[in-house]
């Protein structure tokens, strides 16, 4: 029976998150609905991570067993046509029986969107966080990098969290602005929950200047969610990649783009009488 997997890319907004539901619509519905239409049989399939309502993925990885005898193309353009618009399908590939997409992770990427200005944002409502005050993001990620490591991160995961552990290993980490953008990109072996939203509050805080640069340090010491800051929104964060061994040859992460780039000159468009 082979063994498919798939890169995914979704808008959360309308969401429930990633998980089905009884009573609210998850990702992993709809591309079971779509998935089975193209294999003609009921597909369940296995993410590498869960999303809650609210948060997007540039690119989610998931596999499904399958007897149907499809090309990659054709589990591609299939899924995608039998799914909403707001989920498409980047990539398929045929895996190894071993392959697991949760379990067979190297590393996860997520990357925090911030929208950095005074008008609230209209199209953007949705996908990115609106911060009016000034951040300063070098001193944003000067302070992330007290983050680096092993650590036990009790003090930004979710009351609700059921990890096993809060020990994570975080790979890097960086705060980068673009234009009005400021992004967080954290990279680490797993993830809590709402890790990385809790991360961002912390930081927003310190680049407006109303917390210290070690205040990440100070916080990630206290081991107590309680005295960590508060959680970002959701909108503005992205599952941005999932990295495999090279010898799997999976996309681990595609070029992220936020915003629809503006051209730096518009035609002249003239009146019409």
């Amino acid at each position: 029976m082979p063994r498919i997997a798939l890169g995914i890319e979704y808008d959360g907004s309308s969401f429930a998150g990633w998980q089905s539901q009884l009573h609210a619509t998850g990702v992993q519905a709809v591309v079971e609905k779509g998935l089975s239409v193209v294999a003609d049989h009921p597909v369940e399939v296995v993410a590498a991570g869960r999303t809650d309502a609210g948060v997007h993925a540039a690119m989610q990885v998931v596999h499904f067993d399958t007897t149907a005898d499809r090309t990659e193309r054709s589990w591609l353009l299939g899924a995608v046509s039998n799914m909403p618009k707001e989920v498409s399908v980047l990539w398929s590939r045929e895996v190894p029986e071993g392959f697991h997409a949760r379990f067979s992770a190297i590393a996860r990427r997520y990357r925090y969107v911030i929208l950095n200005r005074v008008p609230r944002p209209a199209l953007n409502a949705h996908r990115a966080a609106w911060v009016r005050e000034h951040l300063d993001e070098q001193r944003m990620n000067e302070a992330a990098q007290h983050l680096v490591g092993l650590h036990d991160f009790s003090s930004f995961r979710a009351a609700q969290c059921q990890a096993r552990t809060p020990m994570r290993d975080l790979h890097e980490i960086s705060v980068t602005r673009h234009g009005e953008l400021v992004i967080l990109t954290v990279c680490a072996n797993a993830f809590l929950h709402h890790m990385v939203r809790n991360i961002a509050g912390v930081l927003i805080a310190i680049g407006t200047g109303e917390r210290p640069v070690d205040w990440t340090a100070q916080v990630l010491g206290y081991k107590d969610r309680k005295l960590g800051g508060v959680t970002a929104v959701p909108g503005g964060l992205y599952l941005a990649g999932i990295r495999y061994a090279a010898a799997l040859k999976l996309p681990s992460e595609p070029e992220f783009t936020v915003l629809a780039p503006v051209p730096a000159t518009c035609p002249q468009v003239r009146d019409q009488v």
